[in-house]
């Protein structure tokens, strides 16, 4: 059974890996993250660097890449404590490793180091990681309708996230949205999305700044009968936005998203309820005979 196991998880997670692969943004990062590993350990490509080992072996790590390595597998453990998805954490390893590759070439020779650099460039400005295009519930706003929509109909609440498609904390955070757009989405209860970075506006509007220094990317804000009533996460005084882990349970917690929900299908429920006042009909008099004013 102690065998079975994670035999059963590597073969449920085939697929997931199937479609990584089979986007250009993995593989490439991987082989980026791997080259001073493959240089170095390859016979073929190895024969020929510089090492400071005593027995001079250059198809060996020496005392100081030793030591640059572990320092990186130790930055990795810390900043994969705060991750939440798979692609948070594989996204960490990419870019520390990518870091500590680059002091590694320049320490092995300063050509190296600047062809390796040059690809990492090269690999950021031509290769992004793909979107997140699973099922959602989620309207998409411009500069032009997301006023409007928010102020159509005071019985409805809004969750919108203010989002770039350059910033790997929006991507990471977008399967967890669309997973609450799916769980708690109803006709009192919608969730919607802007792009800030496409519409500057909207920023400057709603007071949510796109600068990396700001970290205020993914922002969400809570209207309620077309006004905002709390956002995460919160700003600071010099504009900075307060830490705030984007996970499922922090959102649902902070949000009250299961009272929203209840109280949202509330409110529709009795309003579709509610009879439709009937016209008023006439008084029928009723004469001492027997017959109705209206008859004669």
């Amino acid at each position: 059974m102690a065998v079975l196991a994670p035999l059963l998880a590597l073969f449920y997670s085939v697929p997931g890996i199937c479609r990584w692969l089979a986007q250009p943004y993995y593989p490439l990062s991987l082989l980026l993250s791997a080259a001073f590993l493959l240089v170095r350990k390859v016979p073929p490509l190895c024969h020929g660097l510089p090492s400071q080992r005593e027995d001079g072996n250059p198809c060996d790590f020496d005392w100081r890449e030793v030591e640059i390595l572990m320092f990186l597998s130790a930055i990795v453990m810390m900043k994969n404590r705060r991750s939440i998805t798979v692609d948070q954490h594989v996204g960490n390893i990419f870019m520390f490793s990518k870091v500590a590759n680059v002091i590694l070439f320049f320490r092995l020779d300063i050509r190296m180091g600047l062809l390796y650099l040059t690809l990492c460039i090269v690999f950021l400005m031509t290769c992004k990681p793909p979107l997140y295009l699973g099922p959602e519930y989620i309207k998409y706003f411009s500069d032009k309708t997301i006023d409007d929509e928010l102020a159509r109909d005071k019985r409805v609440t809004w969750i919108v996230e203010f989002f770039a498609n350059w910033s790997n904390e929006c991507q990471s955070f977008a399967p967890i949205y669309a997973d609450l757009s799916l769980k708690y989405n109803c006709s009192g209860l919608n969730f919607g999305k802007v792009d800030v970075g496409r519409y500057p506006d909207v920023s400057t509007r709603y007071k949510v700044s796109t600068s990396p220094l700001t970290k205020q990317l993914p922002t969400l804000i809570l209207f309620q009968g077309g006004k905002e009533v709390m956002r995460r996460p919160q700003i600071d005084k010099k504009g900075r936005a307060v830490s705030w882990t984007f996970s499922e349970e922090n959102v649902i917690r902070e949000f009250n998203l299961n009272e929203l929900y209840q109280r949202a299908k509330k409110v529709f429920k009795q309003s579709d309820e509610t009879p439709e006042e009937s016209p008023e009909q006439p008084a029928v008099m009723e004469l001492p005979n027997g017959e109705s004013k209206k008859d004669k």
